[in-house]
Protein backbone atom coordinates (compact mmCIF):
# COMPACT_ATOMS: atom_id res chain seq x y z
CA UNK A 1 0.00 0.00 0.00
CA UNK A 2 1.38 3.59 -0.88
CA UNK A 3 1.75 4.75 2.32
CA UNK A 4 3.48 8.84 0.82
CA UNK A 5 2.64 11.94 2.09
CA UNK A 6 3.38 15.07 0.74
CA UNK A 7 5.08 17.66 3.30
CA UNK A 8 2.63 20.04 5.16
CA UNK A 9 2.49 20.62 8.82
CA UNK A 10 0.30 18.66 10.84
CA UNK A 11 -1.96 21.46 12.08
CA UNK A 12 -5.83 22.20 12.06
CA UNK A 13 -5.57 24.44 9.30
CA UNK A 14 -3.85 22.23 7.10
CA UNK A 15 -6.07 19.55 7.97
CA UNK A 16 -9.06 21.61 6.88
CA UNK A 17 -7.27 22.45 3.93
CA UNK A 18 -6.46 19.36 2.93
CA UNK A 19 -9.71 17.70 3.28
CA UNK A 20 -11.06 20.71 0.79
CA UNK A 21 -8.08 19.73 -1.56
CA UNK A 22 -8.85 16.03 -1.37
CA UNK A 23 -12.32 16.98 -2.36
CA UNK A 24 -11.56 19.13 -5.18
CA UNK A 25 -9.06 15.96 -6.49
CA UNK A 26 -11.88 13.22 -6.21
CA UNK A 27 -14.18 15.80 -7.97
CA UNK A 28 -11.88 16.43 -10.75
CA UNK A 29 -11.00 12.12 -10.94
CA UNK A 30 -14.26 11.39 -11.32
CA UNK A 31 -14.88 14.40 -14.29
CA UNK A 32 -11.91 12.48 -16.08
CA UNK A 33 -13.50 9.08 -15.93
CA UNK A 34 -16.14 10.21 -16.93
CA UNK A 35 -14.65 11.74 -19.85
CA UNK A 36 -12.01 8.61 -20.52
CA UNK A 37 -15.45 6.67 -20.28
CA UNK A 38 -17.82 9.11 -23.34
CA UNK A 39 -13.84 9.20 -25.69
CA UNK A 40 -14.20 5.34 -25.09
CA UNK A 41 -17.42 4.91 -26.37
CA UNK A 42 -16.78 7.64 -29.23
CA UNK A 43 -13.60 5.79 -30.29
CA UNK A 44 -15.50 2.82 -31.06
CA UNK A 45 -18.05 4.62 -33.08
CA UNK A 46 -15.27 6.06 -35.16
CA UNK A 47 -13.40 2.73 -35.31
CA UNK A 48 -17.21 1.57 -36.84
CA UNK A 49 -16.50 4.71 -39.33
CA UNK A 50 -12.71 4.79 -40.27
CA UNK A 51 -13.25 0.72 -41.63
CA UNK A 52 -16.44 2.23 -43.46
CA UNK A 53 -14.64 4.74 -45.38
CA UNK A 54 -11.68 2.19 -45.44
CA UNK A 55 -13.50 -0.50 -47.17
CA UNK A 56 -15.46 2.58 -49.73
CA UNK A 57 -11.60 4.04 -50.31
CA UNK A 58 -10.76 0.75 -51.66
CA UNK A 59 -12.81 -0.26 -53.46
CA UNK A 60 -13.13 3.42 -55.02
CA UNK A 61 -9.32 3.48 -55.81
CA UNK A 62 -9.78 -0.57 -57.36
CA UNK A 63 -12.61 0.44 -60.03
CA UNK A 64 -10.38 3.97 -60.60
CA UNK A 65 -7.41 1.85 -61.97
CA UNK A 66 -9.62 -0.35 -63.34
CA UNK A 67 -10.80 2.44 -65.94
CA UNK A 68 -7.07 3.78 -66.21
CA UNK A 69 -5.98 0.68 -66.91
CA UNK A 70 -8.56 0.14 -70.15
CA UNK A 71 -7.86 3.82 -70.96
CA UNK A 72 -3.91 2.75 -70.81
CA UNK A 73 -4.82 -0.52 -73.14
CA UNK A 74 -6.15 2.18 -75.51
CA UNK A 75 -5.13 4.98 -75.75
CA UNK A 76 -1.24 4.11 -74.71
CA UNK A 77 0.93 6.12 -72.29
CA UNK A 78 2.13 8.52 -74.39
CA UNK A 79 -1.45 9.84 -75.02
CA UNK A 80 -2.58 9.48 -71.70
CA UNK A 81 0.18 11.61 -70.53
CA UNK A 82 -0.22 14.41 -73.04
CA UNK A 83 -4.78 13.96 -72.35
CA UNK A 84 -3.70 14.66 -68.80
CA UNK A 85 -1.73 17.52 -68.86
CA UNK A 86 -3.07 21.29 -68.13
CA UNK A 87 -6.32 19.44 -66.73
CA UNK A 88 -8.03 21.46 -64.16
CA UNK A 89 -8.81 20.21 -60.76
CA UNK A 90 -12.22 17.82 -60.25
CA UNK A 91 -12.31 18.34 -56.60
CA UNK A 92 -13.21 21.06 -54.40
CA UNK A 93 -12.46 20.65 -50.61
CA UNK A 94 -12.82 22.62 -47.39
CA UNK A 95 -11.39 21.81 -44.30
CA UNK A 96 -12.82 23.44 -41.21
CA UNK A 97 -11.97 22.65 -37.85
CA UNK A 98 -14.73 20.58 -35.67
CA UNK A 99 -14.45 19.32 -32.13
CA UNK A 100 -15.86 16.72 -29.95
CA UNK A 101 -15.00 16.65 -26.38
CA UNK A 102 -12.68 19.15 -26.33
CA UNK A 103 -10.67 17.48 -28.83
CA UNK A 104 -9.91 19.33 -31.93
CA UNK A 105 -10.03 17.97 -35.60
CA UNK A 106 -11.03 18.41 -39.56
CA UNK A 107 -13.83 18.10 -41.14
CA UNK A 108 -13.24 17.69 -44.65
CA UNK A 109 -15.59 18.52 -46.84
CA UNK A 110 -15.23 17.28 -50.70
CA UNK A 111 -17.09 18.00 -53.64
CA UNK A 112 -16.79 16.90 -57.25
CA UNK A 113 -16.60 19.52 -59.59
CA UNK A 114 -17.91 19.45 -63.13
CA UNK A 115 -15.66 17.45 -65.59
CA UNK A 116 -14.24 20.09 -68.50
CA UNK A 117 -14.63 18.91 -71.95
CA UNK A 118 -11.52 17.48 -73.56
CA UNK A 119 -11.21 18.75 -77.48
CA UNK A 120 -7.85 16.42 -77.92
CA UNK A 121 -7.27 13.80 -80.50
CA UNK A 122 -6.99 10.46 -79.52
CA UNK A 123 -8.45 10.40 -76.39
CA UNK A 124 -11.09 7.53 -75.57
CA UNK A 125 -14.34 7.61 -74.43
CA UNK A 126 -12.53 5.00 -71.35
CA UNK A 127 -10.91 8.58 -70.33
CA UNK A 128 -13.72 10.18 -69.28
CA UNK A 129 -14.64 7.26 -67.37
CA UNK A 130 -11.29 7.39 -65.73
CA UNK A 131 -11.50 10.93 -64.69
CA UNK A 132 -15.22 10.32 -62.82
CA UNK A 133 -13.70 6.97 -61.15
CA UNK A 134 -10.38 8.81 -59.91
CA UNK A 135 -12.13 11.98 -58.97
CA UNK A 136 -14.50 9.74 -56.97
CA UNK A 137 -11.21 8.04 -55.57
CA UNK A 138 -10.07 11.23 -54.31
CA UNK A 139 -13.02 12.34 -52.51
CA UNK A 140 -13.42 9.20 -51.33
CA UNK A 141 -9.60 9.18 -49.55
CA UNK A 142 -10.48 12.57 -48.27
CA UNK A 143 -13.32 11.53 -46.24
CA UNK A 144 -11.28 8.38 -45.06
CA UNK A 145 -8.21 10.91 -44.02
CA UNK A 146 -11.16 12.75 -41.94
CA UNK A 147 -12.33 9.25 -40.39
CA UNK A 148 -8.84 8.30 -39.75
CA UNK A 149 -7.19 12.15 -38.17
CA UNK A 150 -10.55 11.99 -36.07
CA UNK A 151 -9.81 8.53 -34.34
CA UNK A 152 -6.18 9.09 -34.15
CA UNK A 153 -6.56 11.82 -32.21
CA UNK A 154 -9.59 10.92 -30.31
CA UNK A 155 -7.49 7.87 -29.28
CA UNK A 156 -4.18 10.34 -27.98
CA UNK A 157 -6.77 12.33 -26.03
CA UNK A 158 -8.30 9.34 -24.21
CA UNK A 159 -4.66 8.22 -23.35
CA UNK A 160 -4.10 11.21 -21.98
CA UNK A 161 -7.27 10.87 -19.91
CA UNK A 162 -6.55 7.77 -18.32
CA UNK A 163 -2.78 8.54 -17.49
CA UNK A 164 -4.62 11.02 -15.40
CA UNK A 165 -7.29 9.41 -13.81
CA UNK A 166 -4.36 6.75 -12.88
CA UNK A 167 -2.49 9.27 -12.07
CA UNK A 168 -5.15 10.83 -9.34
CA UNK A 169 -6.46 7.65 -8.50
CA UNK A 170 -3.11 5.89 -7.83
CA UNK A 171 -0.73 8.93 -6.52
CA UNK A 172 -2.04 11.98 -6.12
CA UNK A 173 -5.70 11.29 -4.31
CA UNK A 174 -3.20 8.47 -1.96
CA UNK A 175 -1.03 10.91 -0.97
CA UNK A 176 -3.58 13.81 0.12
CA UNK A 177 -5.49 10.75 2.19
CA UNK A 178 -2.10 9.42 3.86
CA UNK A 179 -1.43 13.08 5.02
CA UNK A 180 -4.72 13.19 6.21
CA UNK A 181 -4.42 10.08 7.75
CA UNK A 182 -1.33 11.16 9.61
CA UNK A 183 -1.99 14.74 10.61
CA UNK A 184 -5.54 13.37 12.55
CA UNK A 185 -3.29 10.77 14.47
CA UNK A 186 -0.93 13.56 15.21
CA UNK A 187 -3.44 15.58 16.59
CA UNK A 188 -4.77 13.20 18.32
CA UNK A 189 -2.40 12.51 19.81
CA UNK A 190 -1.46 15.96 21.25
CA UNK A 191 -5.21 15.63 22.27
CA UNK A 192 -4.81 13.10 24.24
CA UNK A 193 -1.13 14.27 25.75
CA UNK A 194 -2.85 17.53 26.80
CA UNK A 195 -5.85 15.73 28.53
CA UNK A 196 -3.78 13.55 30.21
CA UNK A 197 -1.38 16.69 31.03
CA UNK A 198 -4.97 18.59 32.25
CA UNK A 199 -5.66 15.01 34.19
CA UNK A 200 -2.14 14.77 36.44
CA UNK A 201 -2.61 18.86 37.15
CA UNK A 202 -5.77 18.64 38.68
CA UNK A 203 -4.79 15.27 40.69
CA UNK A 204 -1.90 17.44 42.15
Amino acid sequence: MNQQRIKAPPTKNTLLSLKKQVRFLQDGHALLERKRELLTRLIYQHIDEYRAQRELARNAIKQAYHWMSISYLRMGSRSLHQAGLGIKPSVEIDIIPKHSLGVEFPAINARELPLQPMGLLGTDTSFDETRKQLTAAAIQLARLGEAEMALGRLMAEQRKARKRVNALKYNIIPKYLNTIRYIESVLEEEERNVLFQIKLLRER
